[in-house]
């Protein structure tokens, strides 16, 4: 065999065998590519980092049942779990935590583990309202996640105000009676050898003492009223008994400032009720009226029926001839101890709990009171509420119709 027929062989095996070479290599990477798109394809997808956290083992159901507002972000401050009430309060927008304090929060307690909490203001949606107090906790959950729990404090914060409010002006107001009896029992002491001086200050103290007693009385039917409890003794109330004796109370003074008091409208009406409830809520409209009337002026009570659906109504309406309330004074005067002529109340004894009282039996009874007034003619109180029998179901003041409850009943007719 020839040289050049040998290298010929040579080169020919070489070819053969790096081909055979190249063929297995080609396998091997094929199965590789195979094997690893297999491991890919069973593995979760995942656009970014926060998607591939999951909340631990009954932490989603915790937080689907907590009154709390509840929101669980990972490493990038994306949101992975958000209650509705976290949606409701504003919390959450686009995926992400919208309050920055909050969220610096979190990424403190993410970078060191602490528990944080703090209160903050938050703005209502379209800058409308008073601003949102609420408690913000913050807490570490597993190695990757951070728990933000928001409670809203804002009602709480409400009931507190008016509670601190209403205990400052309950000591005020048994203040002024008491330091008033201080003063007037050194004044009959030290007038001791005056008996018309003695007589003096021992009204003055009579008067004092009764201003103190009714206070207190007034505190204790609001507390009454101011219950939710069921009524108790409830029966069908004439409303005759109830309007003759409104009047009967304030006849004294009436007749002290030459005042006519007179009653009219329908008769044999019945409402379903507490009668010493009424009976208190009624009287304290014709006190007023009264009170707050000048002299040789006209103070009248008429009722009527007025149907409505779910059963009939009955109108209880006192007209007075006073000065009237002005207009940014009428949605505040049935406050507790607010009013409008502070000094005048003073004069008259009033406690600035009348028309409260009013208020709370109405609306425990099913029914409402409004009020009509301008200035310098005077004011009409109308109560409303359910006739007894066909209406003894409790109805809220929601179920009247609405021209009942926008409309203002003009003054009733005094039948002398």
């Amino acid at each position: 065999m020839t040289t050049h027929n040998l290298v010929g062989m040579d080169v020919n095996a070489a070819v053969a065998a790096l081909a055979a070479i190249a063929g297995v290599c080609t396998g091997v990477i094929a199965m590789l590519a195979f094997r690893w798109s297999e491991r890919d394809q069973a593995r979760p997808t995942r656009t970014s980092l926060h998607t591939d956290a999951v909340l631990p083992p009954g932490v989603d159901t915790v937080l689907s049942v907590l009154r709390s507002s509840a929101v669980v972000l990972d490493e990038s401050d994306s949101v992975v779990k958000a209650s509705s009430a976290a949606y409701a309060l504003g919390l959450v927008r686009g995926g992400k935590l919208s309050v920055e304090p909050m969220l610096n929060m979190a990424r403190d307690t993410r970078r060191d583990g602490e528990i944080r909490q703090v209160e903050l203001d938050l703005p209502r949606r379209g800058g409308r309202g008073e601003a949102l107090a609420v408690s913000a906790r913050v807490a570490p959950l597993g190695s990757r996640l951070v728990l933000l729990l928001v409670e809203d404090l804002t009602e709480a914060r409400r009931i507190e105000a008016v509670r601190r409010d209403f205990v400052a002006n309950v000591s005020h107001e048994l203040k002024t009676p008491v330091g008033a009896l201080s003063l007037l029992s050194e004044a009959v002491m030290d007038a001791s050898d005056d008996p018309e001086a003695v007589v003096r200050f021992a009204g003055r103290m009579q008067i004092e003492a009764t201003r103190l007693t009714n206070l207190v009385q007034e505190l204790i039917d609001l507390s009454r009223v101011q219950n939710d409890d069921p009524l108790e003794d409830s029966e069908p109330v004439s409303v005759d008994e109830l309007v003759a004796e409104a009047i009967d109370r304030s006849r004294h003074t009436a007749s002290t400032k030459q005042i006519t008091m007179a009653s009219g409208g329908s008769a044999d009406l019945f409402v379903w009720g507490s009668r010493g409830q009424l009976a208190a809520a009624l009287g304290n409209l014709v006190e007023n009226a009264v009170n707050y009337s000048p002299a040789r002026t006209r103070v009248g009570v008429a009722a009527r029926r007025v149907a409505a659906p779910g059963g009939d109504l009955i109108e209880i309406a006192v007209t007075d001839q006073g000065l009237g309330i002005p207009e940014k004074d009428r949605e505040r005067i049935f406050e507790r101890f607010y009013r409008v002529d502070p000094a005048r109340s003073r004069a008259t004894g009033g406690t600035g709990l009348g028309l409260a009282i009013v208020k709370h039996v109405a609306a425990s009874h099913g029914g409402e009171v409004t009020v009509w007034s301008t200035e310098g003619q005077g004011s009409t109180f109308t109560l409303r509420l359910p006739e007894a029998g066909s209406a003894r179901d409790r109805r809220t003041p929601a179920s009247l119709t609405p021209d009942l409850m926008t409309e203002p009943l003009p003054a009733p007719e005094v039948l002398p």
